[in-house]
């Protein structure tokens, strides 16, 4: 069931063109700076996006440009554990599985889970509630129990499902931001 609604939702939003895709994404990326919980934080961790995820980009430079400090995901698939590591340029990281760009851990400072102030939190489909069907490697249904930080994820419309299966492990997210 998870893998076919995660299926669904990918295929509907790979018909997007390059110009929705931008625009969508840009309305997102403004809503989530505008959030109080935006304001308030210093250290954002976020993953680099890729397309049809929400474009992540315009968000990490509108963060430096706010100096803010923003860390990125280092996933290791042997173990599914996951890592953030503080970015302040593009520069240094390495494409990696699944189109991912992810950070070299001996050119960034590592980030602990309890300086994290806000995570913003990726996903395939989302539930009213913020619960989330991911991309299926549980990495951050490992990660969010460790971190106090505030949980936030936006989610273009076609994401949105009334009702998503739920496991024991699952989080939601604190708030879910969907394109108005």
């Amino acid at each position: 069931m998870k893998q076919q609604l995660r299926q669904q939702t990918l295929d509907q939003l790979k018909m997007m063109s390059e110009e929705q895709y931008a625009a969508r994404s840009a309305t997102l990326v403004q809503q989530l700076l505008a959030h109080d919980c935006m304001k308030q934080a210093n250290v954002i961790a976020v993953t680099m996006s890729a397309f049809p995820e929400v474009d992540t980009k315009p968000l990490i430079e509108a963060l430096w440009q706010q100096g803010k400090r923003v860390a990125i995901p280092k996933c290791t698939p042997k173990t599914r554990d996951m890592h953030f590591y503080e970015i302040e340029s593009f520069d240094g990281l390495a494409q990696t599985y699944g189109h991912l760009y992810e950070p070299n851990e001996q050119l960034h400072t590592y980030v602990t889970p309890e300086a994290i102030d806000v995570i913003v939190v990726p996903g395939v489909v989302y539930n009213k509630e913020g619960y989330r069907i991911g991309f299926g490697g549980g990495y951050y249904d490992r990660y969010l129990p460790k971190t106090s930080a505030y949980k936030i994820a936006m989610a273009f419309r076609e994401q949105l499902q009334p009702s998503i299966p739920l496991e024991p492990h699952d989080c939601a997210v604190d708030t879910l931001l969907v394109e108005q």
